[in-house]
């Protein structure tokens, strides 16, 4: 990992997840909406999946703050005893990739299903489309409910881009932000380098935002 990705994540996330930090629009809606519906779902198992930074991890601590529960970062999850699940309502896995313990998440989803669980997994991409060794991992992969949060529209981006910068105490103008929101790469990832950048030229270079500004952070 380079300085400046070190660097952005800091600047990003103090783990501090809130409700009102949170911003619902078309992008994450359905996600949303469905994690607010609990416990009305058709399947005890949610799977959970989108870019980096789309809010995963957020949506998750919101959930598991109003509806008791754990979270476990998928990579270091090993099951071992049921005793330290059973007071669990809803268990979290999040991060989940394929460099996972594939017979303790296996085990996991047997214990939910056994004993009326719900299981949310937060994943980068669908758990269908996971190249699982283990073929009934394959198959319970398939059999959950699909969550996907979408890339970042126009409503969101402003949002996001005016809400850090009022954080870091950056004043922008209305009509920049919306330059910018124009030419930006719909990406969750992009978006949070281009907040850095202008972070970085403020604190630097300590003058105020202007286009030329938003150009040079924008790389064009």
């Amino acid at each position: 990992m380079s300085g400046r990705d070190q660097q952005l994540i800091n600047f990003q996330f103090d783990k501090n997840y809130k409700f009102d930090d949170f911003f619902i629009s078309k992008s994450n809606f359905f996600t949303f909406s469905l994690l607010n519906s609990w416990p009305k779902w058709e399947k005890n198992i949610v799977n959970i999946h989108g870019e980096k930074y789309s809010g995963k991890s957020h949506l998750s601590e919101i959930f598991i703050k109003k509806n008791k529960g754990i979270i476990f970062e998928a990579e270091k999850f090993k099951f071992n005893s049921e005793r330290n699940l059973r007071y669990y309502e809803n268990i979290i896995l999040d991060n989940l990739n394929e460099e996972i313990d594939e017979k303790s998440i296996f085990s996991l989803i047997n214990f939910v299903d056994q004993n009326s669980k719900y299981l949310i997994i937060n994943s980068l991409i669908p758990l269908s489309k996971m190249k699982f060794k283990l073929k009934d991992l394959k198959s319970r992969a398939k059999n959950c409910l699909d969550a996907k949060i979408e890339k970042p529209d126009d409503e969101l981006i402003k949002v996001l881009i005016s809400k850090y910068l009022s954080d870091k105490q950056i004043k922008i103008n209305n009509k920049l932000v919306e330059f910018a929101v124009k030419r930006i790469t719909r990406s969750y990832g992009k978006i949070f380098e281009f907040i850095y950048k202008i972070d970085e030229i403020s604190l630097k270079k300590k003058k105020s935002i202007d286009q030329k500004t938003i150009k040079e952070a924008l790389g064009i």
